[in-house]
């Protein structure tokens, strides 16, 4: 069949309209995007109203790396400290931010947000809402792994992810505590701290932002040292050692790992006659434990030293 001149006219008119749709259309996804990116609202810290972005694209989270795994979020840094290391359990291949020293790494991350902790006084705060703008977590939530999940969530503006989170975690937390009331009861629980730099051994009291959630969501029994503590943790004379009755004892080094060079020295002290006369280690009830998560009380981490209860505990 024949195509005129009209025909050729025509299908020129139609990829020359195609072709327009197509660029105006990247033109309107790009323009959304940058809107996107250039949008913010105001939102309410510890210390006071800041603007952030809409939506963030590169976070920072400064010792909170963990909230933002959680959240299926990956951080463009991740905290570090020279002596306590990394939080290694979060598997994280994005570079170290010396929390001791230069914000130099944080600025060549280039965050649009960064969110802290109460490890950030307000100095801290104005250096790093210098870089990108900060918010700083509550005071009133930083006990509570459930609401600082919510509102990291809700600054990134995903709250629906967060209650997901919250829901898992409250389904692991609910079955723990009924396979934990069944197999353990009322046996009484301490978890101790080996400080290697001195060889001391600190107690970590209910309130301690790392540890009391084994009591006060797993439902475990605390010793009446550890229940009647008012300090977050308590460094124990060697006259207090002999006192420990606790029918079970969890016990992590402060820093490194046990199988660490240099905590091998603080690590024979668990051969002393001294801790060999505690009950629980007479009976075999020490449990050898993990710093990386249960030095830290963030969503994940517990997630992690509920797997270790369970595993120790649950017949």
């Amino acid at each position: 069949m024949r195509r005129g001149p009209f025909f050729s006219l025509a299908l020129l008119l139609l990829l020359t309209f195609i072709l327009g749709a197509c660029s105006s259309n990247e033109q309107k996804v790009e323009s959304q995007e940058n809107t996107s990116a250039a949008e913010t609202r105001i939102v309410e810290d510890e210390f006071g109203k800041v603007e952030i972005p809409a939506h963030p694209q590169r976070v920072a989270a400064v010792y909170l790396e963990d909230y933002l795994s959680a959240l299926d979020i990956k951080p463009v840094i991740q905290w570090y400290h020279p002596i306590w290391g990394i939080q290694e359990y979060l598997n994280l291949d994005v570079p170290k931010f010396d929390v001791t020293g230069s914000i130099e790494a944080l600025l060549e991350a280039k965050p649009d947000l960064i969110i802290v902790d109460g490890a950030v006084d307000s100095e801290k705060y104005e250096k790093y809402s210098k870089i990108a703008p900060t918010y700083r977590l509550k005071e009133e939530i930083l006990q509570n792994p459930r609401e600082i999940v919510k509102t990291i969530a809700d600054v990134l503006n995903v709250s629906e992810k967060a209650d997901e989170v919250v829901k898992q975690y409250e389904e692991r937390v609910t079955l723990l505590k009924t396979e934990l009331d069944a197999s353990v009861g009322d046996d009484t629980v301490a978890v101790l701290r080996l400080n290697v730099a001195d060889k001391t051994l600190a107690l970590l009291g209910i309130e301690n932002r790392f540890i009391g959630n084994v009591y006060k969501e797993a439902g475990l029994t605390p010793h009446p040292l550890v229940r009647d503590m008012k300090e977050f943790q308590e460094v124990l004379s060697e006259e207090a050692i002999p006192n420990l009755d606790a029918d079970h004892i969890i016990i992590f080094p402060s820093d490194g790992t046990w199988e660490s060079k240099e905590n091998q020295e603080a690590v024979q002290w668990l051969d002393s006659t001294l801790w060999k006369s505690v009950p629980a280690v007479k009976n075999g009830h020490v449990y050898i434990a993990s710093r990386t998560y249960w030095q830290t009380g963030a969503i994940t981490a517990n997630l992690l030293k509920y797997d270790d209860l369970e595993k120790w505990f649950v017949k």
